[in-house]
């Protein structure tokens, strides 16, 4: 847990800024947010800048604003109305360019065939997209007229899709015929049908002429967008709502149980998100902001629309797989387009690892000035190798950590407000207005250095109002842990700097002969041995110990799995964590089944290891590397091989 020294601090603001401003933040925190809600378009102030009735927050209360309005029609009035808004491009490698007004053209057309088709303020809306620009043009065209979108991650499956459709009881459902992964079409459309033979409030289906595939259309319910679309732009004025009016709804992924339908207001987030995006990226005119993530996650609306949006940035998105049809597609892209900020997950970055650096070196990465990571704690190791062959060792990481139900990002370095050391493998400090803390089981401060929960102990403009339809879930899933404080369910050690180390899910804890370790640790022991690029651990029933680690390992290019490998692997787990780390099987593996959204899924793995059903791989990134798993660990145990 050292300090890097690095070589960029002259580009920012005066130290001790950030001290500054946070304790006048923690001092006077509803002066403090008054004073950045101002840099906002409200078309009516606010009574009170804090209702707290614990554990529900609602912020600037009284106040009117519009999402859409803040993120596209200010911007039309300035000379930003020629800037490009989106780059955009598709897997097959069509391309589109949206400025400030055609975005604003766009978005009021979406209003005013919503409002058409009988959409107004509070109805729920569905949006199930590939990554097209229509789904963030759906997306503010719904905060225009008020009504609430739910965006439904493409990869879902047919049951995922229908229970939340039927959770939030939406009116509409936006789709696209199909959508492009790795060279073959994704048949939305299809997937729709047959959800919603359990959806009796959807009233329309307006669907997105994308892939270009047969379809079937069920008239009059089943419409094409072009054909609902206006030919000339219609003015739609937008909507004001009152700060806690929802904006949306957004699913988490319901690995731990029933999924949560997480609901966040208009004023707090939209505020809160402003001002984040600010202090992370340090967003300027002329940058050209990229986060890879999928719209359908809380990244996606806060990292893609509504932070970027609202200040007026340049932002890429892209359709398909990060490696097809070429490992550097990516690296291509920040190439063409001249990305300055680049914001993606520690899997994509290990991945990348693991073909070596000579993809990144066959293209120009100079206009890159900030690289971050989200999504899960990075290993020192993806760190290093993410500031080296990426950021070519001139551009700060940003390593920030936040939840579905934080709504923005938490804790982070904050260049835009002023460049602190940095530490591969931490997110570093609090932002602004976040009071974050280490707790012991009893929700005491935990001692430095020593591993408890991490908590929130005020509330915060991004918090979540609340769990759709279940006031009662949020109080329990949030706040009854550890009374007056919010529990968000993740480890974490805070070392004598003060710096937040995010260790991972305290569900996805292994317990070893009474002893209890988390995946996190685990897995980052694995990939600092240098042969391992990518790791996942999963664990197994065992009659003497409770349960034993089984681990599942992808190799560095160049590296061979042998006996050896297996015995210095594990052999580095017990000097880097202690006896308690050995695996008792270990395999090697081309690929691990990812979701399409990078994440690995254990459950795949922990299926497979003992044996027991599978189950849904809707989501799988590929499903020929769950089919691959399968077939290695047949093979290794009918040779009676591999197991260590």
């Amino acid at each position: 847990m050292s300090d890097l020294a690095l070589p960029f601090e002259s580009r920012y603001v005066p130290r001790k800024r950030l001290h500054d401003l946070y304790r006048r933040s923690i001092e006077s925190p509803e002066g403090f947010w008054s004073e950045q809600a101002r840099q906002l378009d409200w078309f009516k102030a606010w009574d009170k800048v804090l209702e707290w009735e614990p554990p529900f927050a609602r912020w600037f209360a009284g106040g009117e604003l519009n999402a859409a309005h803040i993120c596209v029609d200010r911007h039309v009035k300035t000379w930003r109305r020629s800037k490009v808004a989106i780059y955009w491009e598709g897997e097959p490698g069509d391309v589109r360019v949206m400025s400030y007004s055609t975005l604003y053209g766009e978005v009021n057309r979406f209003a005013a065939m919503l409002k058409k088709l009988g959409v107004g303020k509070g109805d729920r809306v569905a949006l199930y997209l590939p990554m097209v620009p229509e789904l963030p043009v759906f997306m503010l065209a719904c905060a225009r007229i008020g009504a609430i979108h739910t965006v439904v991650f493409s990869g879902f499956s047919v049951q995922a899709l229908a229970d939340r459709i039927n959770n939030v009881k939406a009116k509409m459902l936006i789709t696209a015929d199909g959508g492009f992964r790795r060279g073959k079409v994704l048949p939305l459309k299809a997937t729709v049908d047959e959800a919603l033979d359990q959806c009796p409030s959807i009233e329309h289906v307006v669907v997105v002429k994308r892939a270009d595939i047969p379809v079937s259309m069920d008239a009059p319910r089943d419409v094409w967008l072009h054909e609902q679309l206006e030919a000339e732009m219609t003015f739609v004025p937008p909507e004001p709502v009152e700060s806690n009016h929802p904006l949306y709804i957004l699913f988490t992924s319901g690995t731990t149980g029933k999924p949560k339908g997480i609901v966040h207001s208009t004023g707090g987030y939209m505020v809160y998100n402003y001002c984040t995006y600010k202090w992370v990226f340090d967003i300027r005119e002329e940058s050209v902001y990229w986060c890879t993530a999928d719209v359908g996650w809380v990244t996606g609306h806060s990292s893609i629309v509504y932070g970027p949006l609202a200040h007026g940035a340049a932002i890429v998105m892209y359709e398909g797989a990060p490696d097809y049809p070429s490992i550097d597609r990516w690296w291509h892209i920040i190439d063409r387009y001249g990305v300055s900020i680049f914001y993606t997950s520690p899997t994509a970055i290990r991945m990348f690892m693991g073909h070596g650096e000579k993809w990144p070196e066959k293209h120009d990465l100079s206009s890159l000035e900030l690289l971050g990571s989200v999504g899960e704690p990075i290993n020192p190791e993806a760190w290093l190798w993410f500031y080296k062959h990426i950021g070519q060792e001139r551009c700060p990481i940003v390593d920030t950590w936040w939840q579905t139900e934080t709504g923005g990002m938490m804790i982070s370095p904050a260049p835009g407000i002023e460049c602190v050391p940095l530490k591969p493998g931490s997110a570093t400090l609090p932002l602004p207005g976040i009071e974050a803390d280490v707790v012991d089981e009893a929700g005491n401060p935990a001692p430095p250095e020593t591993r408890g929960h991490l908590v929130i102990r005020r509330p915060w403009p991004g918090m979540l109002l609340g769990i759709y339809g279940d006031p009662e879930r949020y109080r329990s899933a949030y706040w009854s842990r550890f009374p007056g404080m919010f529990y968000t369910g993740d480890y974490a050690v805070k070392d004598r700097e003060g710096y937040f180390w995010i260790l991972g899910r305290a569900d996805e804890v292994l317990k070893i002969a009474g002893h209890r370790i988390g995946t996190a640790e685990l897995e980052d022991a694995a990939v600092s041995h240098p042969d391992i690029t990518e790791a996942a651990v999963v664990s197994k029933a065992d009659p003497v110990k409770g349960e034993s680690i089984v681990l599942f390992v992808r190799l560095t290019e160049g590296a061979n799995p042998s006996p050896e490998l297996k015995k210095s692997l594990v052999d580095h787990m017990r000097r880097v964590i202690g006896p308690i780390a050995t695996p008792e099987e270990v395999y090697f593996t081309a690929k691990l089944p990812k979701t399409r959204s990078g994440k690995i899924m254990r459950r795949v793995l922990k299926a497979v290891a003992e044996n027991t059903p599978i189950g849904d791989l809707s989501t799988l990134e590929d499903e020929a590397a769950v089919e691959e798993v399968v077939k290695i660990l047949q093979e290794l145990r009918q040779a009676q091989a591999g197991a260590v």
